[in-house]
């Protein structure tokens, strides 16, 4: 099975192929929590830890050439959370982008956010649109965030609006197909790089948790027993390492393999 597959030692040279570094990684960062519980934190304490792995796994994509990098920073259902901590996650984007924005402007790093922002703090709705704004004109990779993003909920927004040109004559039903409902759903901004190549999550779950459930088809996925907290650039080059070790057929078959079926 692919979880199987490790990654090369820390004491190997991580030898990358440039030219087959996915375009779109898309990551849950999952194990804030449980990374401060196991030093005797605060759970708080945990997400600020993950807000400084944020900017260090950013960067580092850039740098590799990813050009959309979708990170999962909080799911419909994280309201479930204790009010104390959905209160201080509510206030992280305003922190994290205060600080961080000079850096993305800095590297054209544009910044883009899928969810239901308009269920958010108003504070933190203007955290969001500012950084939207202020990087709007950046070229290189897109940072997006997934904020109060569902996957469920996304695909019945993207019904509901495809029923709507539908009810308007705008469409027939016989037209709608991949595409339609593609560009229906909340990674349209994205263009050709809506659908991720690879999915990330950390803390040793694997599953995708309700996140990108139409994007991710043909996904590679890669599970890491390391919390989000201990992730570094040099983790993400291990990934991507283990990425580039597979044999992606899309529902084919490998032509260059002697063992075809």
């Amino acid at each position: 099975m692919f979880f199987k597959k490790r990654a090369p030692k820390n004491n190997q040279t991580i030898q990358l192929d440039l030219n087959r570094i996915p375009q779109h990684i898309a990551i849950i960062m999952d194990g804030n929590g449980r990374w401060a519980k196991a030093k005797g934190l605060p759970r708080i304490a945990g997400h600020q830890r993950g807000m400084d792995v944020v900017k260090t796994i950013t960067i580092a994509a850039s740098d590799l050439g990813v050009k959309a990098l979708t990170l999962y920073a909080f799911s419909t259902e994280n309201w479930k959370r204790p009010e104390t901590e959905v209160s201080f996650l509510m206030k992280l984007p305003g922190r994290f982008f205060e600080t961080f924005v000079p850096e993305l402007i800095a590297n054209n790093v544009k910044v883009e956010v899928m969810g239901y922002i308009d269920q958010l703090p108003t504070d933190t709705q203007k955290a969001v649109y500012d950084a939207i704004e202020q990087t709007k004109d950046n070229t290189g990779m897109t940072l997006n965030f997934a904020l109060n993003y569902g996957g469920r909920a996304e695909i019945v927004s993207g019904v509901q609006k495809i029923a709507e040109q539908v009810k308007d004559g705008q469409i027939q039903p016989a037209d709608i197909d991949d595409e339609t409902i593609a560009e229906s759903l909340m990674t349209a901004p994205l263009g050709e790089y809506r659908d991720p190549e690879l999915l990330i999550r950390t803390s040793g779950e694997e599953r995708i948790s309700n996140f990108l459930l139409w994007q991710l088809a043909y996904s590679e996925m890669v599970f890491l027993q390391k919390h989000w907290p201990e992730m570094t650039a040099e983790e993400l080059k291990k990934v991507i390492a283990i990425y580039q070790s597979r044999d992606r057929r899309f529902g084919g078959i490998a032509e260059n393999k002697s063992d075809k079926k």
